[in-house]
């Protein structure tokens, strides 16, 4: 646990995944105490909250209200628990409390989706099972599921400090971050990470072009007088342009390269193959390799670098200008 500054603490929730971490915060003031994220339903997040509560003297009832960056488990998955423990009330984006409907409360409907649109972009049929089936076994890991509330504000009280509230669409369709003008700070969330990048994905019933949603965000925030941004996996951020430049140039370097593989006409999943063929996936791995493949072509289908015809059910992507200079 690290504290940030005087009334904000930083608490390193355990999470089943190779990050390891996720890090919520705790913003102390003298109305009650908020919450920004919860992390991944499981006993051993369930233990390290109880610690940190304990090691800051603080009681469940001392809790104010929960604020979620969005919609994804190991951010939304404890926060039912949470609310049940604390009885504070949970606030997250419009966005992603329709996503939260789509992919958590209506049982099997997104997982089914999801697999489908595996097939119909080249996935082999077994490996989509299993990804479906990954998919269904999260669901023990958002339970009890929160009573929502919408996060219309633009701007919060964290601590005894306002904060504006930042949409930053793009990891999900209504990420949202927290900024801090005086203390120049932001609470980041999954938007903006060190060391690796946030997944950029497309997925069923949500926006059609995330990528170009993210590339929007990341150019908000470096127009923000950041001096620290705090997010929620990795270290501190020390220096936000120089980061957001790394992004967006990761991003931009991956549509040269899916663009290139494209060549005559492939479908997603045989891009998938040859950008990560250095890696061994898991169904787990394929599922968000799958998703940011096809949201960098439908990025290029928007900007009209790809065409994406139909050959029976696959979906094909091919070269819409193939003697274009790559950039």
């Amino acid at each position: 646990m690290e504290q940030i500054r005087k009334g904000l603490f930083r608490i390193p929730i355990p999470v089943p995944f190779p990050m390891k971490y996720i890090y919520c915060y705790l913003a102390i003031g003298q109305q009650g105490i908020v919450m920004i994220d919860a992390g991944f339903n499981y006993k051993d997040a369930q233990e390290a909250w109880k610690q940190a509560f304990t090691e800051l003297r603080i009681q469940p009832k001392d809790i104010e209200v929960i604020y979620l960056t969005h919609f994804h488990p190991d951010h939304f998955g404890l926060s039912g628990w949470m609310q049940e423990w604390t009885g504070a009330p949970v606030y997250i984006s419009e966005a992603d409390m329709a996503m939260v409907d789509r992919a958590w409360r209506n049982g099997d409907v997104q997982a089914k989706l999801v697999g489908q649109m595996g097939k119909e972009n080249g996935v082999p049929e077994l490996l989509a099972e299993q990804i479906v089936e990954h998919m269904l076994k999260l669901h023990d890991h958002v339970l009890p599921l929160p009573e929502l509330r919408p996060m219309t504000m633009t701007e919060v009280r964290l601590g005894d400090e306002l904060w504006q509230v930042i949409p930053t669409p793009g990891h999900s369709d209504g990420h949202r971050c927290f900024y801090q003008s005086e203390n120049r700070l932001l609470l980041a969330g999954d938007h903006i990470l060190d060391k690796i990048t946030p997944n950029i994905s497309l997925w069923p019933g949500g926006r059609s072009n995330p990528l170009e949603d993210y590339v929007q965000s990341l150019e908000q925030t470096a127009a923000l007088d950041i001096s620290l941004a705090l997010p929620a996996h990795g270290k501190l951020i020390d220096n936000i342009p120089q980061r957001v430049s790394q992004l967006l140039e990761h991003h931009q370097q991956r549509l040269e390269q899916m663009r290139g593989l494209v060549r005559q006409g492939r479908t997603a999943y045989e891009v998938a193959s040859d950008v990560f063929r250095h890696k061994e996936l898991t169904p787990h791995q394929w599922r968000f390799a799958m998703a940011e493949t096809l949201a960098h072509l439908e990025c290029l289908a928007f900007q009209g670098r790809l065409n994406k015809s139909q050959d029976g059910q696959l979906n094909i992507y091919t070269q819409a200008n193939p003697d274009e200079m790559f950039l």
